[in-house]
């Protein structure tokens, strides 16, 4: 356990004594960062887009969504209340 301590940056300052993983929530979540842009393309890429606005304006209150399409490309962006509930959705879904 102390040579992970010793070993990781200064930025970092938790650590799993399970794993010996460590990381600094910080880097992982950005204070400001609620806006997720998703560009859909293919015959599906409106049903696709139509389902994930619906699973996020259920599953975060303060979302609000907005679809932008042009033929089969279609662009979907949707503004979280906060930068934790935009990482979630992406986790959950498995999106960039």
């Amino acid at each position: 356990m102390k040579s992970i301590q010793d070993a990781q940056s200064s930025l970092v300052n938790d650590t799993c004594a399970e794993c010996g993983s460590f990381v600094d929530i910080g880097a992982v979540v950005e204070e400001g960062d609620t806006k997720l842009q998703l560009n859909l393309s293919g015959d599906n890429a409106r049903a696709e887009a139509g389902m994930l606005a619906e699973q996020a304006t259920q599953r975060f209150a303060d979302a609000v969504v907005e679809l932008q399409q042009q033929g089969n490309d279609v662009q979907l962006n949707i503004e979280f209340g906060c930068s934790a509930e935009k990482m979630i959705f992406q986790l959950q879904h498995n999106l960039p």
